[in-house]
């Protein structure tokens, strides 16, 4: 669905979306995204990150738990460059990223906490699949979830198409 608003899905759908409060930061060139969600849970390390954005995405967002560490970046521009040739529509990141001027030049939605230069290992520690809580949501496989510069919300299903 392209041209949605966060608020305005909030005004159409009471009761319906659940609002992530956490205050992400937009650093794709996309400023708003949606599509159903892939997870990930992971502390500083890339490692399932990339094997996730390496398969097809099919329009959907990954949304990662990195645990809200800025320590180590869990995106930049080469995995960032990935997801689009695979057809992600973005990545959510409680976590940081990094190589951010490049990131707002490419056509993906990427989001974070913040940004730092360090990058996370990749040996691949975590869990695909599993669903989280940040900032009062649920972030679960199989749900949707819009993002826009105002934020983020999550539904359980499909609002409009996406």
């Amino acid at each position: 669905m392209s041209g949605f608003k966060t608020a305005d899905l909030c005004d159409e759908f009471p009761g319906e979306l659940e609002v992530c409060l956490t205050q992400f930061r937009t650093f794709g060139g996309r400023r708003s995204f949606s599509g159903k969600i892939e997870t990930v849970s992971t502390f500083e390390d890339v490692g399932l990150v990339k094997q996730c954005l390496e398969q097809p995405g099919h329009g959907r967002v990954l949304v990662v738990n990195g645990g809200g560490s800025t320590r180590a970046a869990l995106l930049g521009d080469r995995l960032s460059t990935k997801a689009m040739e695979n057809g992600w529509a973005g990545i959510l990141v409680f976590g940081a990223v990094r190589d951010s001027e490049m990131l707002a030049t490419m056509d993906i939605g990427v989001m974070a906490l913040g940004t730092v230069p360090a990058r996370g290992s990749f040996e691949g520690a975590g869990t695909i699949g599993t669903s989280f809580e940040i900032g009062g949501a649920e972030f679960a496989k199989g749900r949707f979830v819009y993002c826009d510069t105002d934020g983020v919300v999550v539904s359980s299903r499909r609002l409009h198409d996406l």
